[in-house]
């Protein structure tokens, strides 16, 4: 990592609690202002990343991300404001950062990483922090750090429950060894799936910070070989250790991978519906006022069915419709919903492999329905 020869005036000051510690001290200050860290992901991990990376002194921090900001985001992601729904993550968290910190450097990729750029993207950077929530993305990064042999930090939240882990093949374990094979897509939904408490991504994203900047100084013992879980409704940390598996198709003895792959096919992703399979909430809207005769198929669980749903529609759980399927009729046609169009893509992937032909998804799923509609839900139980 390149040294800075020196720090401006403003900058003693401002690292002043840094510099009169005797673990980071001149020095130390001097290897932050030179490291370059890319976090992948400018949501409610990325942002508490950033902001303390920032704070801290990195001196060029890279921004992944090709999403914009919606309301639902601002419940955890705490860099943005309402203003600034509908404008570009990366572009707003470099504006927040620069604001912050002026004296830093802060490069926006405004795309969707993939195999054919992260190599050229991640090959600038010192360290990569996956602020992200898909496991494509993370066996991507997993991939491409132990081939250009830099540290991957993996974060990740769902509900009240967080990880934390620090992979380096060249000191220990990849990711691929703690999970060789992702699993089936539809089994782990997603925070937009299933939730996530507000401040769960404060938390472990400021792990993830304070890890990186372990790295930097070479101080501390960084989670190298451990997985850190935290439990929010007890409060509790736990501590695993990790073994490099000698059989890992990646890092170990034999290896079978040697260049970055297709992830989103090895993760088994689903690939959005084409356009005459996508409903707009405005076009349902329209099937309800026009008479239309249709099937309204809500995916989610009953708990969220029962908290919430669109009037008049019928509850198959994902879980359940491969062999719960013989409840709908193929001749009808069926519009499908989940919270957000994730789960009911792979509710029709799963019916059209058994016949059924006239289905549609619905946009944004009941979120995309509730932002258009004035009338938009039910509350409570619903049948």
């Amino acid at each position: 990592m390149e040294e800075i020869e020196r720090l401006s005036p403003n900058e003693f000051v401002r690292y002043s609690r840094h510099l009169i510690m005797p673990e980071v001290g001149l020095g130390g200050q001097k290897k932050l202002k030179g490291s370059s860290i890319l976090v992948v992901g400018a949501g409610g991990l990325g942002n508490p990343v950033a902001i303390y990376l920032a704070a801290a002194g990195v001196g060029r921090i890279g921004i992944v991300d090709f999403d914009i900001i919606e309301e639902s985001n601002l419940q955890r992601q705490v860099l943005y404001r309402h203003k600034d729904i509908g404008r570009p993550k990366a572009e707003v968290t470099k504006e927040r950062l620069l604001e912050l910190n002026p004296d830093i450097r802060v490069d926006v990729h405004n795309l969707h990483l993939n195999t054919s750029n992260a190599s050229r993207i991640i090959g600038d950077y010192d360290i990569v922090v996956d602020g992200t929530d898909n496991f494509p993305t993370r066996y991507l990064l997993n991939d491409a750090c132990v081939f250009m042999k830099k540290p991957y930090i993996y974060g990740s939240i769902y509900r009240f429950d967080g990880q934390v882990a620090v992979f380096d093949a060249r000191r220990g374990p990849c990711y691929r060894c703690l999970f060789p094979r992702p699993p089936p897509a539809e089994s782990v939904p997603s925070c937009a799936e299933g939730g996530v408490l507000g401040v769960l991504p404060g938390i472990i994203g400021c792990i993830q910070a304070e890890e990186a900047i372990k790295l930097v100084l070479g101080k501390g013992e960084p989670l190298i070989g451990k997985l850190l879980l935290f439990e929010a409704l007890t409060l509790n940390f736990v501590q695993l250790t990790i073994a490099r598996n000698p059989l890992c198709e990646l890092c170990g003895e034999s290896q079978t991978i040697t260049e970055l792959i297709d992830y989103e096919s090895f993760c088994g992703v689903v690939a959005a519906p084409d356009s005459e399979r996508v409903i707009t909430p405005n076009d349902l809207m329209n099937y309800f006022q026009s008479g239309k005769r249709f099937v309204l198929l809500d995916v989610r669980e009953q708990f969220e069915h029962e908290a919430y749903s669109i009037k008049g529609s019928k509850l198959i759980p994902l879980s359940e419709l491969s062999y719960r399927a013989g409840e709908l009729d193929s001749a009808d046609e069926i519009v499908v919903y989940c919270h957000s169009g994730i789960r009911s893509a792979k509710a029709i992937e799963i019916l059209s492999s058994m016949g059924f032909r006239k289905l549609k998804n619905l946009k944004g799923g009941v979120l995309g329905w509730a932002a258009t509609q004035s009338d938009p839900i039910t509350w409570g139980h619903s049948t």
